[in-house]
């Protein structure tokens, strides 16, 4: 089925990057968020980026209000699994029967985030990629009680924003995480110990294996402060020693140096 209306909860980098794609691929779409200012920067990139399809967006800060007429619902709030639980708890009450709810997890396993339903058969994961905009890939998970319906329109949704789904069983950290933050973290951990500088480590990725961006860009772009949440989610869950955060990435978080977001992170950016 076409999807009547979707709801992005969040309007942080990636709320507002996945709302933006819904509206320019012609897609109703309410995004929500309790901070205004998160909302005003969210209608500002969107207009930036797909001024025609503008219209078709409506904030709001009342999530009760956002998820009333949904059909689908993708909560893209951080990496926290009690705050994603107490959400989900909240969009079963008051979203419609009918409505996908989506969560845009990128490590913790979707089983864990169904919990908070008594309905987890409708709860699946839609894990995109940053930057929404650019990035093909979208992983589709489902959870071991998430019935096929809802994965067939989580795909069916990925598929009318232009994205390239693929599908993955429920597991800590899915199948692109598990693999880039290993990435990232070696990459850290090189620098960590005085072996090469970040431009240089980045370097090796992009010309040594193709990559289009090295580890340590990525960890910037995406932001250091959600690869931590990240890191810390994978570590509880699966208690791999080389999912621990490197320390050097502690330190630059505890620094306020974020990445792009802040002008400084591995890199600087002013």
């Amino acid at each position: 089925m076409s999807e009547r209306q979707v709801v992005v909860i969040g309007a942080g980098t990636m709320g507002r990057g996945i709302a933006m794609v819904a509206v320019a691929s012609g897609i109703s779409t309410v995004l929500m968020d309790v901070d205004r200012r998160a909302l005003e920067r969210a209608r500002e990139q969107v207009e930036r980026h797909a001024p025609e399809a503008a219209r078709a967006l409506t904030t709001t800060t009342v999530l009760e209000q956002a998820v009333g007429t949904a059909s689908l619902v993708v909560e893209a709030v951080p990496e926290l699994p009690a705050l994603k639980r107490e959400i989900f708890a909240h969009l079963e009450r008051s979203a419609p029967a009918d409505a996908v709810l989506a969560t845009n997890t990128s490590t913790i396993p979707i089983a864990e985030i169904a919990r908070a339903c008594e309905r987890p058969e409708r709860v699946v994961g839609l894990h995109f990629f940053n930057p929404v905009h650019r990035m093909a890939v979208v992983e589709v998970i489902s959870g071991e009680r998430t019935r096929a319906s809802a994965t067939e329109r989580a795909n069916a949704f990925a598929v009318a924003l232009g994205k390239d789904p693929i599908n993955v069983r429920d597991s800590p950290g899915f199948v692109a995480n598990r693999l880039g933050l290993l990435l990232g973290n070696e990459a850290m951990r090189i620098v960590e110990e005085g072996i090469a500088t970040p431009a240089d480590v980045d370097k090796a990725a992009r010309l040594g294996f193709g990559h289009p961006m090295g580890p340590l860009q990525v960890a910037d772009l995406v932001g250091l402060d959600a690869r931590l949440n990240n890191l810390r989610s994978m570590h509880a869950l699966t208690g791999r020693a080389e999912l621990r955060p490197p320390t050097i990435l502690e330190e630059l978080v505890g620094e306020g140096r974020l990445g792009r977001k802040s002008g400084r992170g591995f890199y600087d950016y002013g």
